[in-house]
């Protein structure tokens, strides 16, 4: 990891700065500012169409963006694009795989991209199946087979086989049944107590205000409101009502 790349300490894992994007006339995202720290599971929400999913977008370098600044791992997401994408795993509120790939060839090419040893593939891969009870068996069938909730699993898995710095999840349970969604909330909880940085997006405001340490709510484009939640602990159970006071209860 060359320091000469670096353009910011490590002690953040994602800084966004005065982020402007737009679609056409239309302007999403109107100078948003961001900072998340390692050890923490950050909270990331908003209503529907806001710019939660862009700005996620804009983050792993999947969406181009009018002006700003967006730092991730320490690396400029613009002018170091692979090195900043080493450092993360990222998991869409779609599952995003080949349809005609068997599930074991998929996390294998996946391994291969980010030069994983067989041992380490062989380990990790295992032991996250495990945790999100993805069978052995489903492995070798073809992801066309599989159901949403599978697919959604074997997204995870990809995302964290290479153990990155930053987890970055948006709308991570869906589909999921509720055993899956409680290991998932166990993994991230404890990511985050390794010292990782967790970044989720959920319309579950009851998971987010439960499990993240700090929580940033979006609209007009920019971060209206940011709570850490365990120096502010009533803020969990006053979360809901906040949420809808910001957008003036529509």
């Amino acid at each position: 990891m060359s320091e000469e790349n670096k353009t910011v300490e490590r002690e953040v894992s994602i800084k966004i700065t005065d982020l402007h994007k737009s679609y056409g006339k239309k302007e999403v995202l109107k100078g948003l500012n961001l900072e998340v720290y390692p050890g923490e599971l950050f909270g990331f929400i908003g209503r529907n169409g806001i710019g939660k999913s862009t700005t996620i977008d804009c983050v792993i370098g999947s969406k181009k963006f009018n002006s700003g600044e967006i730092i991730v791992g320490g690396y400029n997401i613009l002018t170091n694009p692979l090195e900043a994408k080493k450092t993360f795993g990222y998991v869409a509120s779609e599952p995003a795989c080949y349809d005609v790939m068997r599930g074991y060839d998929y996390l294998e090419f996946v391994a291969s991209i980010y030069k994983m040893s067989e041992g380490d593939f062989r380990r990790n891969s295992e032991f996250l199946c495990n945790r999100l009870a993805l069978d052995n068996k489903e492995l070798f069938n073809r992801i066309a087979n599989y159901s949403h909730g599978m697919k959604q699993k074997l997204c995870l898995v990809a995302s964290l086989m290479h153990n990155p710095d930053i987890w970055i999840l948006d709308e991570p349970t869906v589909g999921l049944d509720i055993m899956a969604v409680e290991e998932l909330k166990s993994m991230m909880r404890e990511y985050a107590d390794h010292g990782k940085t967790v970044f989720v997006t959920s319309h579950n405001i009851e998971l987010v205000s439960r499990l993240c340490d700090r929580v940033a709510i979006i609209n007009n484009g920019e971060v209206v409101a940011l709570y850490d939640l365990n120096k502010e602990p009533n803020r969990r159970l006053q979360l809901p009502k906040i949420f809808v006071n910001i957008y003036g209860g529509k």
